[in-house]
Formats: structure tokens, C-alpha cells, sequence
């Protein structure tokens, strides 16, 4: 069982708690079991019974106020059931965030309900076939005709690609140049012009296309934020839920060492448990504090943003790059604890090594969070100096 002590830390008050035992008791009833078959219809059942069992409404909350900490606390406790669970969970807030951070109270009222139901799948259609991480070359055009805008272009690795109701869609519409010149659209899966150009298989089965817009129409009522700030709307999403990331990484953690310190315990070797050996132990002890700085960081950058912080993408990085790094290097020991057990094909081991490794690469690859983490200290420590050199006794006078 994980060692839940973490929900008595400051960072979380008491409705974070229930909410954890609301999670805990669906996820042991319900995630296995609606995971299984295939990919695509158990996404849908799991949205599904997760917005008949009302846990939907922290990805798509009726307010507008995205809680970072209970989509943590989601998605670290569904990572642990299942990756699928934890995916279509995810994606209803991802696909969603923007909309209910900047969308016109007319497309929420259209779009939202069905999304929290978990009736409509949503998706987020950032990533392109050049620039992923890189969002200052997006190449996907959209040329304002009138009262609408027409799409031409192409995105690919999309979550929920082929099965999803709605797509946020990134577009460069030309008002500046690199980040600034683009926009976000909502758009519908059958708008005209939209395709499914393909579906893309995974280490870890999910849904995941390559989508196609030739002439696509999306009305300029359909458009979130002003021309021009699609960047602030990424930014802004990505923000919220950048740490969830390094949540669901926590939680499949927290299974990978549950499963080590039990076949540490059950597997015999040289006369004795396995446990008993001191390379088993650091092992173990290595994974135990993984697990914790992981939890540090996560919770401390959700706690950061619903305390109001503007930005949090420094804290969010680290949240996100240590968590998902440090999941791999658990699940890396959970493999080999159980031996050749441990690389049997759907093994729990080895499904989790699968599992992890995709963390380390979408929303911002370990690379590009360390380089923003970097830009952020260099930054705080210019910063610093300012500060300093104003308030010098030795500042020159004018």
C-alpha cells in the first residue's frame, strides 16, 4: 500500500484529504477493470464512469478555478491503478484548460458540461511535426476571412487524437513574429477540413494521432484569447498542468516501489530473502527517497499556483523533471529486483518501465525543462544584482 503521510503536509488542507479518499476508493473499485480491451473504448468508459462518479469536475470545475493540488492528488492515485485512467483524466482537464481559462462564457456553457460528464473526450493540438517543444515555430496557418478563420497545417502527437469531441488548436495568425504571431481556436472534430491523417502506436498504448487541416473554417467566435496570445494561452495551460505530469510520474513511482519491496520480501536468494542483501536495501532506500523529493516538488509548485502565484513554470519544471526522472530511475530498479520476471511482456514491472518513459518526453522533454530551469535561475540571479546594486551604500550619486 503507498504511504499516503503526505496528505498531513501543509502544503494541502482538509478538502484536499476527502478528496484523496474519494479518488482512492473509485480508482480500487473501478480503474483496472475499466482498463482493460482496447485502447480508444477504454478511454471512453473511463471518462465516462469518472463523470458519472463526479470526479470530472476537478478537470472541468463549474467555477472556472483549476485547483493544481486536486489534480495532483487525482492524478498521482490514478497513475498508481492505471496509466489509461490516469491519461483520460488528464486529458479532459488538458483538453479543456484553456477553454475554461479563456474561452467566452458562450463556449463553455456549449462545450464544458459534456467534457465533465466525461461524454465528450477532449484534446490539445500544440505539437507539430517540427516543432514540439519549440512553439515559437509553429507552422500551421490561420488567415482571418471575415468572420471566420481558415487552417491550413499539421499537428501531430495529439492525446486523444481520433477520439476526442473538441481539439484546442494553435495556429500562427501572423501578428507578430515567432511566439507572438499565434492564436488558439476551439475546434470541433467535424468541423470541415479536419482529418485524422493517422494513428500512432506506443510503447504505451494510448490514443494518439496526426491531424490534417486543409481550408478548415472555425468561426472567430470560436477563438480563445485575443490574436495573437496563443502563446499566453499555451503558456498559461501548460503552467497548471506541466505539475500534474510530474504527479502521474509519482504515482507510478509509488506502485514501482510497493511492487520492489515486495519481491524484495517474497524472492528467496543465496539461503535468505532478497531483502536481506545491503544492494537490495540502497536500491530500496534510493527509490524511498525518489519517491519523497518528487512529492516535495510537485506539491509544492501546485500549492504556489493555487496560492496565486503568477508563474510557476520554474517550479512546475522541476516538479516535472525530477519527478519523471526519477519515476524511470524506480521503475528501472522495480525491473530488476524482479529479474527476468521484470521484462516479461505486460509484466507489472515492465509495463511500468513502459508507462514512465513517455513522461520524460511530452509536455516539454526533460531538455527543455532543464533549459528553462536554467534561463529561470539566470534570470532570479540578475535579478538579484539589480537589487543589490540599488541599494549599494557605494552607488554612485547623479
Amino acid at each position: 500500500m503507498a504511504d499516503r503521510d503526505f496528505l498531513n503536509w501543509p502544503f494541502l488542507e482538509p478538502r484536499h484529504r476527502e478528496w484523496a479518499a474519494e479518488v482512492e476508493e473509485w480508482a480500487a473499485a473501478n480503474a483496472e477493470r475499466l482498463s482493460e480491451g482496447g485502447t480508444d473504448e477504454a478511454c471512453r468508459n473511463l471518462a465516462r464512469a469518472m463523470g458519472e462518479a463526479g470526479l470530472l469536475r476537478m478537470a472541468v470545475p463549474e467555477n472556472g478555478r483549476l485547483d493544481v493540488r486536486a489534480l495532483c492528488i487525482a492524478r498521482e492515485t490514478l497513475a498508481r491503478f492505471s496509466g489509461l485512467a490516469d491519461f483520460a483524466f488528464a486529458m479532459q482537464g488538458l483538453g479543456t484548460g484553456s477553454l475554461t481559462l479563456f474561452g467566452s462564457d458562450e463556449l463553455k456553457a456549449r462545450y464544458l458540461p459534456a467534457a465533465r460528464a466525461g461524454t465528450a473526450l477532449a484534446a490539445f493540438a500544440l505539437s507539430e511535426p517540427e516543432a514540439g517543444s519549440d512553439v515559437s515555430a509553429l507552422a500551421t496557418i490561420a488567415r482571418r476571412d471575415g468572420d471566420d478563420w481558415v487552417i491550413d497545417g499539421t499537428k501531430t502527437w495529439i492525446s486523444n487524437g481520433g477520439i476526442a469531441a473538441t481539439y484546442v488548436v494553435f495556429a500562427r495568425s501572423g501578428e507578430a513574429a515567432g511566439a507572438k504571431g499565434l492564436t488558439a481556436f476551439l475546434v470541433p472534430a467535424d468541423t470541415p477540413g479536419l482529418h485524422i491523417a493517422e494513428r500512432i502506436e506506443v510503447s504505451a498504448p494510448h490514443p494518439l494521432a496526426t491531424l490534417r487541416f486543409e481550408g478548415m473554417r472555425v468561426p472567430d467566435s470560436h477563438r480563445l484569447g485575443a490574436p495573437g496570445d496563443g502563446f499566453k494561452v499555451a503558456m498559461a495551460t501548460l503552467d497548471v498542468f506541466r505539475a500534474t505530469v510530474g504527479a502521474a510520474a509519482l504515482g507510478f513511482a509509488r506502485h514501482a516501489l510497493d511492487l520492489t519491496v515486495a519481491r524484495a520480501g517474497s524472492r528467496h536468494l543465496f539461503g535468505g530473502p532478497l531483502f536481506e542483501q545491503g544492494m537490495t536495501q540502497a536500491a530500496i532506500a534510493e527509490s524511498a527517497v525518489d519517491v519523497e523529493t518528487s512529492a516535495l516538488l510537485v506539491y509544492r509548485a501546485a500549492w504556489l499556483k493555487d496560492s496565486g502565484t503568477p508563474r510557476v513554470s520554474r517550479e512546475a519544471s522541476m516538479a516535472k523533471l525530477h519527478a519523471t526522472e526519477a519515476a524511470q530511475r524506480v521503475a528501472d530498479r522495480c525491473v530488476q529486483i524482479h529479474g527476468g520476471h521484470g521484462v516479461v511482456r505486460d509484466h507489472p514491472a515492465e509495463k511500468l518501465y513502459r508507462e514512465v518513459r513517455a513522461l520524460r518526453v511530452y509536455e516539454g522533454a526533460s531538455e527543455v525543462q532543464r533549459i528553462i530551469i536554467a534561463r529561470s535561475e539566470r534570470d532570479i540571479a540578475r535579478a538579484e544584482r539589480a537589487r543589490s546594486e540599488e541599494t549599494s551604500p557605494c552607488k554612485p550619486r547623479s
